[in-house]
C-alpha cells in the first residue's frame, strides 16, 4: 500500500502553519490539505506572546474568526522602551496589541482549521524526499506541495536540504532567548516594556502583561563567539528587570533572524515563519511574519495546484512584492546594529514625536519602513 496522497501537507500547526493551511483552502476550496504537528494542542511554545494589531487583519483575511481567537485575553495600549544609553520613550500605541500565551493562541487557531475542513494529525516528521511530482514524508504521505512551518529546528528544511536544496544549508544569524511568567513590574503595569543594554549587545529584556497581574518576561541576545547558558540568561534578565520575582515556566528558544534568511528556491517545498528565518532582527518579533509568510506560501501552493507555475517561484515573487522593501530596511538596520547610538537616536525620535513613535513600532512589529519622518528626527545627542 502506497503513501496517502494530499494536494498540500503543512508541517507545523503554529500560526505560520495555520495561516498556510487556511490560505490554501481559501484559494482552492477543493484541495485536500493535511496539517501534521508533533504535539497535541493546547501546547506551550516559548515566545514573548505579544501579537501586533496587524496580525488580526491578516488572520481575518484568511477566514479566521478573530474575535474568538482573542476573546478574554489581554489588550495592551501602552509601550515603554529604554535604549542602551538609557533614553526612554513611553507612549500610547496607535493600535493596541494582544498579549496571549501561545498555548491559548495556537490552540484556538488549530480549532478553527477543523471548521474549514482541514485535517490535523499528530506526527513528528523525520524524512523528506523530493520526488518527481511532489514530496514524500516518512514514506507515509505524499503531497504535491509541502509547506514547512515547523520552527527554527525545521525537519522539513533539513530534509529538503539533504534532498536537493543546498541554499537552505546556510545558517542565519541566531539569537537565544529565555521566557517565563512572573508578576508584573509595578512601574510598567498595563504596558509592554522593553529595556535594552549595550552589554552583550544586541540584547534586551521585556515584560508583557498577560492579565491578572502576570506578565510574560524574558531576555534575549544575539549569539556570538562566547558561549551563553541558562544561568547567564537568567542573570542578565534580573539585571535588566530589577525587583523581578523568579519567573515560572522558564523555557529557552532560538530565533533565526531574517537578516540572514535563505533564498527561496524553486520546487514543491516552501518554508514559512521561523523555518524560513523570518524573525525581525530589530525586535525578535515573529508572529506577524509567520502569519504573512504562511498566507503567501498557501496562496502560492494553491496557484501551483491550478497550474499557474512552480510553487517556489510563485512564493519567492509574492514574498518579494509583499515584504521585500521592509526586509531590506530591517537588514540594513541590522548591519548597523553594532552602533548603539543609532538605537538611542531612534528612541529620542519616538520620545519626542508620536508619529515617529508609531513609525518605529510599525517597523519593529509589522512591515513598516524607515520612513523619511523617522529618519529626519534622528539625533545622535540630546
Amino acid at each position: 500500500m502506497g503513501p496517502a496522497s494530499y494536494d498540500v501537507i503543512v508541517v507545523g500547526g503554529g500560526p505560520a502553519g495555520c495561516a498556510a493551511a487556511a490560505a490554501v483552502t481559501r484559494a482552492a476550496p477543493a484541495a485536500s490539505v493535511l496539517v501534521l504537528d508533533r504535539a497535541d494542542f493546547p501546547r506551550d511554545k516559548p515566545c514573548g506572546d505579544g501579537i501586533a494589531y496587524q496580525v488580526s487583519g491578516e488572520l481575518r483575511r484568511l477566514g479566521f474568526d478573530v474575535e474568538r481567537v482573542f476573546a478574554g485575553t489581554a489588550t495592551v495600549s501602552g509601550l515603554a522602551l529604554r535604549s542602551p544609553a538609557g533614553v526612554r520613550a513611553h507612549r500610547r500605541l496607535r493600535d493596541p496589541v494582544h498579549v496571549v500565551p501561545r498555548r491559548i493562541f495556537d490552540a484556538r487557531l488549530v480549532r478553527q482549521l477543523a471548521g474549514l475542513g482541514i485535517e490535523l494529525r499528530r506526527h513528528a516528521v523525520r524524512t523528506v524526499e523530493v520526488r518527481p511530482g511532489g514530496v514524500c514524508l516518512d514514506g507515509r504521505w505524499h503531497a504535491r506541495v509541502v509547506i514547512g512551518a515547523d520552527g527554527a529546528e525545521s525537519a522539513v528544511r533539513r530534509g529538503a536540504a539533504r534532498s536537493q536544496v543546498p541554499a537552505w544549508r546556510r545558517p542565519a544569524p541566531v539569537a537565544l532567548a529565555i521566557r517565563g511568567y512572573a508578576p508584573e513590574l509595578p512601574e510598567f503595569a498595563g504596558s509592554q516594556y522593553i529595556t535594552m543594554t549595550d552589554q552583550h549587545w544586541p540584547a534586551y529584556a521585556w515584560s508583557f502583561p498577560i492579565g491578572g497581574g502576570l506578565a510574560n518576561v524574558g531576555y534575549g541576545e544575539l549569539l556570538g563567539r562566547r558561549p551563553v547558558n541558562r544561568a547567564d540568561l537568567l542573570a542578565r534578565l534580573h539585571a535588566l528587570l530589577p525587583g523581578l520575582t523568579e519567573p515560572a515556566e522558564l523555557r529557552a528558544h532560538r530565533l533565526p533572524l531574517s537578516s540572514g534568511r535563505p533564498s527561496i528556491p524553486d520546487g514543491p517545498v516552501l518554508l514559512v515563519g521561523d523555518a524560513q528565518s523570518m524573525i525581525n532582527p530589530f525586535t525578535g518579533e515573529g508572529i506577524y511574519y509567520a502569519v504573512v509568510s504562511g498566507g503567501l506560501a498557501g496562496q502560492a501552493a494553491a496557484r501551483a495546484l491550478a497550474g499557474d507555475g512552480d510553487a517556489g517561484a510563485l512564493y519567492r515573487t509574492s514574498t518579494r512584492r509583499r515584504l521585500g522593501r521592509h526586509l531590506r530596511h530591517t537588514s540594513a538596520l541590522a548591519r548597523l546594529g553594532g552602533w548603539t547610538a543609532l538605537i538611542d537616536a531612534g528612541l529620542r525620535a519616538g520620545r519626542d514625536d508620536q508619529r515617529a513613535f508609531d513609525d518605529l513600532v510599525s517597523f519593529g512589529l509589522a512591515d513598516g519602513l524607515l520612513t523619511p519622518r523617522l529618519l529626519s528626527r534622528l539625533r545622535l545627542r540630546d
